[in-house]
């Protein structure tokens, strides 16, 4: 086989290139060109091809993201910030959290396990990278509606690829959502987030410096798994008519990556690396063009010495490769040696592929012909920049005026109770056990909250009992009838769950997932949402550390619902002080907090008895969320209550259902005078937390939530067997958990 090099790419400029086949457009084609002053080699070109895509260059949305950086200033915590793998914060007591959310959504939908298992595994290596150990996964879903023959095909596999991973890896999953809809129905979400803890001085940077350091390429072998993987496949919408764009997805061994956490966090300890990357989307292309361009130099590579799998592969083909399990690191000379020695000790393939120079080229050879010569920050850091046109969709006013507090309301308190039984019941809002009881949630001791709780929490020093929660939140519906209100609700909810378990929120990651950016009304639908969730963070003070944004998220010309998914961070200085979801001790007062109005617009109630979406989301007052995370804090910290939840979708009486469930406690509740039962119990106004106060603590409880402003309604006393609403109607806590808890496996077991 002839192959391109260097030389012949500048003596042959009208040979013709297959750049349209790879995801390029004509336009980008051309800028290509005109940085190397001459036609790409194939090798460059593959290069540019997957470094330039939407999903590794966010061509379409980094014009709106720089938002993040320009709007929130980075608080005391904030130690790495936009643009390393992972954010990372300080905890206190020297410790420092890495955490952060990325997408899989395309490849899990072609293969469920396998794009499952390896979106677990690379937001792990993104954590690795970064020097922390990882310690715990969350996982928020979202899937078609739950009773679509395929939603049966791709729930099933996704779970098990998440739970396969991750359990082999021995890491807690604490936390996630699983969300039903039929707008998802040929593009499920399945976006992944990792928790990684170290020391301050453990942090690592990706970067290559240093002149004769040398580029060591370590863990799996390359193979022809995921040639263009999430790379190209998430940059473009699913058409059957374009097989090309479909790709094989990567294939994951939870076992290889095991061996490869272990053998880097003790060449971390040993202090052998000098900058470090991890392999995922985009592979080789990534990891050598990224170090180089963070780097003071540039960077030779001889390809040919790369391990393969595959001895057929192409050097096109071993660039854009997405195998799993590797990793790439700069090491000194005089440390290489070493650092082999510990790879061969943990059984994990490690080869030296290249060195440093003190040139600005990102150079590549293959069997000593040169097929790479470019300026590495072109590839990495300089690609496209688009300024999309936008527009207000001309559906958005109808929409918002399909007002769903015109729907037909329970007429009796038979009806309002039938109709709780039908949204408890229904697979939004029923239990998630059958797909949480997969996940290992507890293994390595320190799961001190999981699944159904409000955020998941790990002990992250044994004798102090330090700790961190990470709760994920999203919802599509609020963010397609408002998407700026839709993507605050999502950090207020996040932020909310964090300090209902009595941690305090610290920052913010965020996974943002939408149809085609090529569509003004989907670009109108993103801007607002960075816009809202910036001006939010703003507010809140919690800096978005990094995240992830996927587009393309639709089938043909149908786009999901405007899904942006938040992370918040929280720190809690001792886990023992930490408030459950659970009602457990009878005699206790329950308590709501914070105003209840009428607001049912994208509420579960409006989807699961009337299949309506329209009108406007709950309105967002982040001055009151913040004051009402306050008191939460406050009142787990002091030992005032015992059981928080906060009120989100399905409003008050799914956060008693859950809460009473959890317990095995019921409840007997009184409706305020002159407020309508059916919007007490179902309203979903944002701002609102349950909670149960021993009797004891009441009058301190009380008192400070007047003294701070927050309004606090006694509306009932933990007891029973049941939930009764005096003057309403009674439901067994039994005939509860049935419905509560037989939707999933009916639907997908």
């Amino acid at each position: 086989m002839t192959l391109d090099t260097v030389k012949h790419a500048a003596e042959t400029p009208e040979a013709e290139q297959p750049w349209a086949e790879l995801g390029l457009k004509q336009d980008e084609y051309a800028r290509i060109r005109e940085i190397l002053d001459r036609r790409p080699t194939g090798a460059e070109l593959a290069m540019y091809s997957v470094m330039w895509s939407e999903h590794c260059s966010y061509k379409s949305s980094k014009v709106h993201l720089k938002q993040f950086g320009e709007k929130v200033p980075e608080n005391d915590a904030m130690l790495v910030g936009i643009g390393e793998n992972a954010g990372v914060v300080d905890v206190g007591q020297g410790y420092a959290v890495t955490f952060k959310v990325e997408s899989h959504n395309h490849p899990s939908y072609i293969e469920p396990y396998q794009g499952a298992a390896t979106g677990i595994g690379g937001i792990v290596r993104d954590i690795l990278a970064m020097g922390a150990r990882p310690v715990a996964v969350v996982d928020p879903l979202r899937f078609g509606a739950a009773d679509h023959p395929d939603t049966k095909r791709v729930l099933p596999g996704v779970v098990a690829g998440i739970g396969g991973y991750g359990n082999c890896l021995g890491l807690p999953n604490i936390g996630g959502e699983v969300v039903f809809d039929a707008c998802y129905q040929g593009n499920p979400l399945v976006n992944a987030g990792c928790i990684g803890v170290m020391k301050h001085e453990d942090i690592h940077l990706a970067k290559a410096s240093g002149a004769g350091n040398k580029v060591i390429l370590y863990g799996a072998r390359t193979g022809g798994d995921g040639i263009g993987g999430v790379s190209v496949l998430a940059s473009e919408t699913f058409d059957d008519t374009k097989p090309t764009k479909r790709p094989a997805v990567q294939v994951g061994d939870p076992f290889q990556e095991k061996l490869l956490i272990e053998c880097t966090l003790e060449v971390f300890k040993e202090q052998l690396v000098a900058g470090i990357q991890d392999l995922g989307g985009a592979g080789l292309s990534c990891a050598t063009s990224e170090l180089a361009s963070a780097g003071s130099g540039g960077m030779r590579v001889e390809l040919d010495t790369v391990p393969l799998r595959d001895s057929s592969l192409s050097p096109e083909e071993i660039l854009m490769s997405e195998s799993q399990e590797r990793m790439c690191a700069i090491v000194e000379p005089d440390k290489v040696g070493r650092f082999l020695e510990i790879c061969e000790k943990w059984d994990v393939i490690a080869t030296v592929i290249g060195e440093v120079t003190d040139g600005t080229r990102l150079e590549i050879f293959w069997h000593g012909e040169q097929i790479v010569d470019v300026p590495p920050r072109s590839v990495a850091h300089e690609g496209p920049t688009y300024h999309r046109p936008y527009a207000r969709p001309d559906w958005q006013d109808a929409l918002q005026a399909d007002d769903a507090g015109k729907l037909a309301r329970p007429a009796t308190p038979e009806e309002l109770r039938a109709q709780i039984l039908q949204v408890v019941a229904s697979p939004n809002q029923a239990s998630k056990a059958w797909i949480t009881d997969q996940y290992d949630r507890f293994v390595q001791g320190n799961t001190v909250l999981a699944q159904p709780e409000d955020s998941g929490m790990i002990r992250i020093d044994a004798e102090t009992n330090l700790g961190v929660a990470l709760a994920t939140d999203g919802n599509g519906r609020y963010a397609k009838l408002d998407p700026y209100a839709g993507a605050q609700l999502a950090l207020a909810e996040a932020y909310r769950n964090v300090a209902a378990t009595g941690a305090k929120p610290l920052a913010v990651s965020d996974c943002l997932n939408f149809g085609s950016p090529e569509d003004p009304a989907v670009m109108w639908q993103f801007a607002e949402a960075t816009r809202g969730l910036a001006d939010a963070c703003q507010t809140l003070g919690t800096p978005v550390t990094g995240g992830n944004v996927s587009l393309y998220n639709q089938t043909g010309e149908v786009a999901i619902h405007p899904t942006p998914v938040v992370a918040v961070l929280g720190v809690i200085d001792d886990v023992n002080r930490r408030t459950p979801v659970a009602f457990a001790e009878e005699g206790q007062l329950i308590y709501l907090l914070g105003d209840t109005a009428e607001e049912l617009g994208g509420s579960a109630w409006s989807q699961v008895v009337h299949d309506h979406l329209g009108g406007l989301p709950p309105k967002v007052d982040l001055e009151r969320e913040r004051l009402l995370a306050e008191i939460l804090i406050s009142a787990s910290r002091d030992g005032m209550a015992d059981a928080a939840h906060d009120l989100s979708d399905g409003g008050l009486i799914q956060a008693l259902v859950e809460s009473c469930l959890r317990g095995g406690k019921g409840a007997r509740l009184v409706v305020p005078e002159g407020v309508d039962p059916f919007v007490f119990l179902f309203s979903e106004s944002a701002g609102r937390a349950v909670v149960s106060v021993p009797r004891s603590e009441e009058l301190r409880f009380t008192d400070m939530c007047g003294a701070r402003g927050l309004p606090a309604t006694r509306i009932g006393v933990v007891d029973g067997d049941a939930i009764d609403v005096q003057g309403q109607f009674s439901i067994a806590l039994s005939e509860l958990r049935t419905a509560h808890e037989a939707t999933i496996p009916g639907l997908i077991a």
